[in-house]
């Protein structure tokens, strides 16, 4: 006899998700109250500690969970706790252009070092108070020249022009944060 199947709702989806965030973050917050423990006790990094997740649907349906902070699991799943803070990011792609727009509060515009090739962005600040550092990996091959990035209120755009024919690769170009 055929059986129609049953399609999961939204709410399983999400659902779902919430269990894997839970038992993510009960996991965590072990690991995290030992390293703390361990690293204190040592003196090695007096904080803060940054850590966070965004859950997002793709358009292909599937859930992903993101991390952003100073604090990350190594290979073992022991937590990594870093001076410098990974910041929240989104990649746009738009017609013709990607944007990446990065959260980095706490910094000035001459603190930002940007460099692009044609596959990736990396994004450094460096202030008496902050650091950040991530190298974004780009959904499409872009033309690293043509990038502009912009800073206001905390908030850094980058804008870069998708590749449209050959290109060199290399260490990557510096882009002038306006």
């Amino acid at each position: 006899m055929f059986r129609p199947r049953r399609r999961r709702s939204i709410f399983d989806i999400f659902d779902e998700i919430i269990r894997e965030f839970e038992e993510r973050i009960s996991e965590f917050e072990e690991e995290m109250e030992k390293a703390f423990k361990e690293k204190i006790s040592r003196e090695e990094f007096r904080g803060p500690y940054v850590y966070g997740l965004r859950i997002t649907i793709g358009p292909d349906g599937i859930p992903r969970v993101e991390e952003f902070g100073n604090i990350s699991r190594e290979r073992r799943g022991k937590p990594l706790i870093r001076e410098e803070m990974e910041p929240l990011v989104d990649v746009i792609e738009r017609d013709d252009e990607v944007w990446v727009i990065a959260d980095v509060p706490g910094v000035s515009r001459e603190d930002i070092d940007v460099r692009v090739t044609e596959r990736e962005v990396t994004i450094k600040a460096y202030s008496s108070e902050r650091k950040y550092y991530k190298t974004i990996d780009l959904p499409v091959e872009v033309n690293p020249e043509t990038a502009k990035a912009s800073y206001r209120n905390g908030v850094l755009e980058i804008k870069i022009k998708k590749k449209k024919g050959g290109g060199e690769g290399g260490k990557g170009f510096k882009v002038t944060v306006e």
